[in-house]
């Protein structure tokens, strides 16, 4: 029987694996009946090569010489405890290595959902930047039509019940599942998210190292939805808080053109949520790259930071330095996520 020549591909095989296995098919060839002169011919053919490379890369495997694809991951999930269930999602960066790292909880505003509110603010690529986990807790319709939070219903006002405890449960949720650092949590939103920050914020101190409010009201502005409605539209003061309570570190932002929430509520955010005394404020005009112009305004107790002012002149009701892609963004800046993230992460809570 004779074995029909193949073609001959050179070194694929180093030398002295050649004699072993030339050695192994002499023997080989004797019990297949073959004529063993055949054996060299058989060692230089390209299937042999093949397979003896995949058997060298089993036994001494090669270090990676490129560098890891991207392993973030951006995950469905869901919550339910006794006061409801919410589905939510959670960004995971890819330099994430079951190690404690920040979270930030970000909620939608009205009409949004959390890959809207993602694609518009650019939380996303921000945190995968600074390895931080994000969450994007959902609003559903059955629980308001047009998936807004009940910021202004006294039942989610309030800790440990209505929607602030389902959000507070995502948060345990997470932590129960990865690698939270508990100093480190934050929670920002728009529009009736940022309302319902500013809820999060007060009824949850203990949880929250920093709020993030754009273009939002104060917790407690509104006990119903007439109220609520007269609110957005003149503006109205938050709830009254002891005076022996610790200061909330809060950022605002707010466009003075907006005609969906008044821009008198964001002062009225930073007096909520700042109530401490000897409270220093300094400003500065500024202007985003080829957008908008803005005053910023620092708060300082005792030298630190705790309280920005992000006054947008000529922005409306969106948020700042978006990804048009979504909506109710404005991408002529300045640039909020950045600016929020930069924020947070000079704040941490007590453990």
């Amino acid at each position: 029987m004779h074995t029909p020549a193949l073609p001959v591909k050179q070194d694929r095989a180093a030398p002295c694996d050649r004699r072993i296995v030339r050695s192994v098919l002499s023997v080989t060839a004797m019990h297949m009946k073959l004529d063993v002169t055949e054996a060299p011919r058989l060692v230089k053919s390209d299937w042999l090569a093949d397979a003896l490379g995949s058997i060298r890369q089993r036994l001494y495997p090669q270090p990676e010489t490129n560098p890891p694809p991207n392993r973030s991951r951006f995950l469905d999930l869901s919550f339910t405890s006794p006061a409801g269930t919410r589905p939510y999602k959670l960004y995971i960066p890819s330099g994430y290595r079951d190690r404690p790292v920040p979270l930030v909880v970000m909620l939608h505003g009205c009409t949004q959902t959390p890959d809207d509110f993602a694609t518009g603010t650019r939380m996303n690529a921000a945190a995968e930047m600074r390895t931080c986990l994000v969450a994007y807790p959902a609003q559903v319709r059955s629980a308001n039509l047009q998936r807004c939070w009940n910021w202004f219903n006294p039942d989610d006002q309030r800790r440990d019940g209505g929607e602030p405890s389902i959000i507070a449960g995502i948060i345990q949720a997470i932590g129960a599942d990865y690698a939270v650092d508990r100093t480190r949590i934050y929670v920002a939103g728009l529009s009736a998210g940022g309302a319902q920050a500013a809820v999060m914020g007060q009824a949850y101190p203990d949880l929250f190292a920093a709020v993030g409010i754009h273009s939002g009201l104060a917790c407690g502005a509104a006990h119903d939805l007439s109220s609520a409605l007269a609110a957005m539209a003149s503006g109205a003061a938050g709830a009254a808080q002891a005076e022996t309570r610790r200061a909330m570190p809060t950022i605002v932002f707010h466009g003075d053109a907006d005609r969906t929430v008044n821009p008198a509520n964001a002062a009225s955010v930073l007096a909520q949520a700042l109530p401490a005394t000897r409270l220093t404020t300094k400003a500065r005009d500024g202007q985003a790259p080829d957008g908008h112009a803005y005053t910023h305004t620092v708060t300082r107790d005792a030298g630190a930071v705790i309280g920005e002012l992000w006054q947008v002149h000529g922005g409306g009701h969106a948020w700042f330095g978006g990804d048009p892609h979504g909506s109710f963004t404005d991408p002529k800046g300045p640039d909020a996520t950045g600016e929020m993230l930069r924020f947070f992460l000079q704040h941490r809570n007590k453990p």
